[in-house]
């Protein structure tokens, strides 16, 4: 399992300037103009690195060479969900560093003081994509991977205004209680789990 997430981040250091270069334009992009931007460059960065992964794994054929070893395809799926794992913890903490900077060093921009709960909040998001994008990606693979991203990519920049506002105003009217918030990171961790096992069924049956 070891092995599989460091041949992932192996893979991925050819590109990591690109995910440099996600957190600088999304930063400049969004903080200077949306009160919310933490979520908006932490789950696009996130998300962008997961797409990214992805892609290298078709580019590169390595799921054919990965059923090759002595590694069951569970094992594969496994180590792309605990990545995806770590894609979000990476995007959404990098994100709230550099909020913590630019509140410190740009006082003017009157950012709000993000919290545990945002950080939460961003990294189930993140979650809830990836359990919807790994079925398709695995489904679909080389041959639908293309148009799956890009319809992520609209889906990301047509509904990120309204879920922003909706986050917004949960807050402002008190929703955002205890069972409320754990009756949601329970629905989050069980569409994940739910998300991995029919990935595991899908990929287990794909003729590669």
């Amino acid at each position: 399992m070891l092995n599989l997430l460091r041949k992932d981040f192996i893979a991925l250091k050819s590109s990591l300037w690109t995910i440099a270069l996600y957190l600088v334009v999304f930063s400049a992009a969004f903080i200077p103009k949306i009160e919310m931007s933490m979520y908006f460059v932490g789950i696009y960065t996130a998300f962008g690195s997961i797409m990214m992964a992805t892609m290298i794994d078709i580019k590169n054929h390595h799921h054919n060479f990965l059923v090759t070893l002595p590694v069951s395809r569970k094992q594969i799926v496994q180590a792309k969900f605990l990545s995806a794992i770590l894609y979000a913890l990476f995007g959404v903490l990098t994100s709230y560093g550099i909020h913590k900077l630019v509140t410190l060093n740009y006082p003017e921009l009157i950012k709000p003081q993000y919290s545990l709960l945002d950080i939460a909040i961003s990294i189930g998001i993140v979650l809830i994509l990836a359990s919807i994008y790994m079925p398709l990606f695995y489904a679909l693979s080389k041959k639908g991977a293309g148009i799956i991203n890009a319809i992520f990519l609209i889906c990301l920049i047509i509904f990120a205004q309204p879920a922003a506002f909706l986050l917004h105003v949960a807050g402002n009217k008190g929703l955002t209680t205890t069972p409320i918030i754990a009756g949601i990171s329970f629905g989050v961790i069980a569409l994940f789990f739910i998300s991995y096992i029919v990935t595991i069924r899908l990929f287990e049956r794909k003729d590669l």
